[in-house]
């Protein structure tokens, strides 16, 4: 039998997809394909209503909405997706009514998490998962299981492009998360698909997690609460309180670590991940390095890499000598080793204590104690996503904390004051966004602005600086900057860059053609 794998509406969103991200509308058909040929399609399920009764909760009156035909405009309830409340509260209603679900996560494991509470919901007939631990078969099998309705569909961020059957609800959780974004070109955000496709099918989409991203408040979307708190209370370990330490876990924090561990709860001390540098401090003062022109917080380098402002000794007492504060897991592993009396491993063993990224964050099972040693080199990062994505990191990693008294957070910084560490103390992220949506606005900063980064290697061909500043008009266009394996990087920055990816588009496609390997990034995570 053969099954189209889009229709008008889908079409509309992926001819969207390759003008923002400036790529071949070809490949983006291809990301709309199932990976093998559809055999038979499984049959379609019965669609009466089965309810035993749907749970009350905030999405209820969202998904009856749904059941009966009509429409609502984006909503983003910010709750713990792992309380998994909400997934019985939709999943239901809408395949009662012979319309699909799709729900979109960001990892495997979570999917498999949501797909068993699905599985309750709506019996396992109906829920069909879509992951990159699954051979092709396996997902071509949940795609055309997809496109009869009445069904759940669970999958990373490839099935934002899939075809569905009668779409009645899409659920993004935690979308802001860095998974949601492609990495190569197209980089594409599967947050902004789904919005877009959402839009042309007339269909309903809702985001579920703690922090909603800046993009998804800018565009408007409702804000629910099912809680006071959209994560479990977090302790604040104020760091100038405390008496110079040669290593990175507080007295506070390690009493707090043999307490929880002796009682025979499990915990977890999060260290950066690859890609966040520790925050440097001066050894005279203990004052954290900032750069004076724009705040960020720089390494032991001698310009800011943010705005390349020079930097010069500390702005607190002059001294010219800085150290690391933070630390990655390699090093908090040996320190807690060190400290004795303690069965530490990392985060892939089920050891007492566990040391991980967040990399490790959605495996994790619940845990008696968080710790986060070193919350200030992510809140002073020098991309200019930091502070909100500090917030998002340690929100997730807060939500990991079981419930139960004496469970909780430990947050170490310097910066206790914080916007960032005032919205964890709250366990409300919605000030601190609004807040940065304005700074952001001020910046001229996505989402209140546009920027593509272009990054070229190999074969570089001529005139590329001119014809840039051809296709931008009056966007600025700031590079060439070296890239580390030879190429080179510009920046274009403006209000509106519609018409600079228009312009765009035959360029790319020319010095692809010359032998030059060409990476587009739209609305990048990273400057």
């Amino acid at each position: 039998m053969a099954l189209p794998i889009f229709d008008q509406p889908l079409l509309g969103a992926l001819q969207w997809a390759a003008h923002r991200y400036v790529a071949p509308q070809s490949v983006l058909l291809e990301r709309a394909a199932p990976p093998n040929l559809v055999g038979t399609l499984p049959a379609d399920p019965t669609h009466g209503d089965t309810r035993r009764g749907t749970p009350t909760h905030p999405l209820s009156d969202l998904a009856r909405m749904v059941q009966s035909g009509k429409r609502s405009p984006p909503v983003a309830l910010i709750e713990r997706w792992t309380n998994l409340g909400w997934v019985a509260a939709v999943a239901e209603p809408i395949c009662s009514s012979g319309q699909t679900l799709m729900i979109v996560v960001a990892t495997a494991d979570e999917a498999v998490t949501i797909k068993a509470a699905v599985s309750v919901a709506v019996g396992p007939d109906r829920t069909l998962v879509v992951s990159p631990d699954q051979t092709d078969a396996d997902n071509t099998t949940a795609w055309a299981g997809s496109q009869t309705g009445g069904r759940v569909l669970v999958g990373t961020p490839r099935v934002a492009a899939w075809r569905v059957g009668r779409p009645g609800l899409g659920i993004v959780v935690e979308e802001g998360r860095r998974a949601m974004k492609d990495r190569q070109t197209p980089t594409i955000h599967a947050r902004d698909l789904l919005r877009t496709r959402a839009q042309l099918a007339r269909h309903t989409l809702a985001f579920v997690g703690p922090t909603p991203s800046l993009e998804t408040l800018a565009a408007g979307s409702t804000v629910l609460r099912s809680t006071r708190r959209a994560w479990p209370a977090v302790e604040v370990v104020d760091r100038n309180s405390q008496p110079p330490l040669p290593g990175v876990i507080s007295h506070q924090a390690l009493a707090a670590i043999r307490a929880v561990s002796a009682a025979g709860d499990s915990v977890f001390v999060f260290a950066h991940r690859r890609g966040y540098a520790p925050a440097m401090t001066c050894e005279r003062c203990r004052v954290i390095r900032r750069c004076p022109n724009c705040g960020s917080r720089p390494e032991n380098d001698p310009s800011c890499p943010r705005c390349r402002y020079q930097l010069g000794p500390c702005t607190n007492c002059g001294h010219d000598r800085f150290t690391a504060m933070g630390a990655g897991v390699g090093r908090v592993l040996e320190e807690l080793k060190r400290a004795g009396g303690l069965t530490v491993e990392s985060a892939s063993t089920a050891a007492p204590v566990m040391v991980g990224s967040e990399a490790d964050l959605a495996s994790l099972q619940p845990v008696g104690l968080a710790v986060a040693v070193d919350a200030d080199g992510l809140i002073l990062g020098s991309h200019f996503r930091a502070a909100e994505e500090a917030l998002r990191v340690l929100a997730r990693l807060a939500g990991r904390v079981a419930s139960g008294s004496g469970h909780r957070a430990m947050v170490q910084t310097s910066l206790p004051t914080h916007p960032v560490i005032e919205a964890l103390r709250r366990g409300n992220p919605v000030p601190f966004l609004h807040q940065e949506l304005e700074e952001r606005r001020k910046m001229g900063f996505p989402p209140s602005a546009d920027l593509v980064i272009l990054e070229m290697r190999g074969t570089i061909p001529t005139g590329v600086d001119s014809a840039l500043e051809r296709a931008a008009d009056r966007a600025m266009v700031l590079g060439p900057a070296p890239r580390r394996d030879g190429g080179r990087r510009w920046l274009i920055q403006a209000g509106d860059l519609t018409a600079f990816r228009h312009n765009l588009r035959p360029l790319v496609q020319k010095w692809r053609d010359s032998g030059a390997t060409v990476r587009i990034d739209s609305d990048p995570l990273d400057l």
